[in-house]
């Protein structure tokens, strides 16, 4: 079993962008995250580097940024230091207007590079690594900077992005037939594959959604 990274390996790691993985150090700290497959150095100038899987399950360890079962209701707003797209039904739904547009527009945009950086075949139109293993983030976040609105403490008025049993599916709701049309689209479009569903015992349409392999 490999050792630790030390405690500056450990703030590099810890301070990654939290979509990208983006990496800033010295090179010296670049280069040993490297050695050790904790890091990659993109091909392309300006060459930056990036977490590399093993890299971003270490960064997930950490207390702060833990990934649980429980990070989905995590507020929006939360002081976590770690953007989170909104899932819907936050108690707080934190700030609004521009300044929130150009933070959800950052991360689509971080994500899809990092769509290019690690598909085999560099393509950006389909999920990555990464959202198979954050789906409920990954979904709301392609809602999100769409321009879909996420529903507010009480689960109305807007989508609602949950965890399922489903190994690779996350449900989706919605208040209506033509928001839930609109999102199924919106997904669609963002590499995903949905289906509608109805809830026996509500009625309730929803959409199953899942990352697309081809």
């Amino acid at each position: 079993m490999s050792r630790a990274p030390t405690a500056a390996q450990r703030r590099v790691i810890d301070d990654a962008e939290p979509v990208t993985g983006r990496l800033r150090g010295t090179p010296a700290q670049l280069a040993a995250l490297v050695r050790r497959g904790l890091a990659f150095r993109h091909p392309r100038p300006p060459h930056d580097h990036f977490l590399t899987p093993a890299g971003h399950r270490i960064r997930e360890a950490t207390p702060a940024v833990a990934e649980t079962a429980s990070v989905a209701e995590t507020p929006a707003g939360a002081d976590t230091g770690v953007f989170a797209a909104r899932v819907g039904g936050e108690a707080e739904a934190g700030a609004d207007g521009p300044a929130r547009v150009r933070e959800v527009h950052s991360a689509w945009q971080g994500l899809l590079e990092l769509r290019r950086m690690t598909n085999p075949d560099g393509t950006a139109d389909r999920p990555c690594g990464w959202e198979r293993t954050h789906l409920v983030r990954a979904a709301a976040l392609a809602l999100e900077a769409a321009g879909h609105r996420p529903a507010g403490p009480d689960t109305s008025g807007g989508y609602r992005v949950r965890a399922t049993p489903q190994p690779e599916a996350v449900a989706v709701s919605a208040p209506d037939d033509g928001t839930l049309a609109a999102c199924a689209a919106t997904l669609e479009k963002a590499g995903w594959q949905t289906g509608a569903h109805t809830e026996p015992r509500t009625r309730a349409r929803y959409l199953l959604a899942s990352p697309r392999r081809r």
